[in-house]
């Protein structure tokens, strides 16, 4: 009885664990898309008024994965990229 009642307890520690992990990682990939997605509308703000100045910068998952994580400084690294290493 006691063995049974251990075993079950070492089973629920164990799933709790990988329910654990599992979610700690799935945190991480929504923030990953979430910034992506938040680099991918100041992509679009920028390049829409960028028009103006004739200044674009490419809007695809890098860019826009750049962007989210750094911000401004992001837009600001890929206008030197792009710009003075002519490499976007």
């Amino acid at each position: 009885m006691v063995e049974g009642t251990l075993s079950f307890i070492i089973a629920v520690l164990i799933l709790v664990f990988i329910l654990w992990v599992l979610g700690k990682s799935l945190r991480l990939l929504l923030k990953f898309a979430l910034n992506s997605l938040v680099g991918f509308i100041m992509l679009l703000f920028f390049n829409f008024f960028g028009a103006l100045f004739n200044v674009e910068l490419p809007v695809n998952i890098v860019t826009s994965f750049i962007t989210g994580v750094f911000g401004i400084a992001g837009i600001a690294i890929l206008l030197i990229l792009k710009y003075m290493f002519h490499v976007i």
